[in-house]
């Protein structure tokens, strides 16, 4: 996704607005397509896996273009997304471990 930056006279860059109408196209893209998971009804896994998937592209394409991350160096990307990232990997695992302790007391204590 590398764009030309110009140049402007107070010595910073800046994006082309050709960039940002095609980024909040894709954001009304995205949230129509959500919207329309309601509208046909889908049910269970397909309906929260379809918005699920809807949700983070339209988080991934904000990080990337309206927070500039797709142009910060590496580093400073890993250090603000790898930690979210941690927890909810943990998060998961603790939900895991829930699970077997909840069906464990239900085996043993009821």
């Amino acid at each position: 996704m590398e764009q030309e930056l110009k140049k402007v006279d107070s010595g910073h860059q800046e994006h082309p607005i050709k960039l940002y109408l095609f980024v909040w196209g894709l954001l009304f893209v995205l949230s129509t397509l959500s919207y329309l998971v309601d509208y046909f009804q889908f049910q269970g896994l397909w309906r929260w896996g379809l918005i699920i998937a809807f949700m983070l592209m339209k988080a991934g394409l904000i990080v990337a273009v309206f927070m500039h991350m797709a142009w910060e160096r590496l580093a400073l990307v890993y250090a603000i997304l790898l930690p979210p990232l941690a927890l909810l990997v943990l998060v998961g695992l603790m939900a895991l471990e829930g699970g077997h302790t909840f069906g464990t007391r239900m085996l043993f204590f009821h």
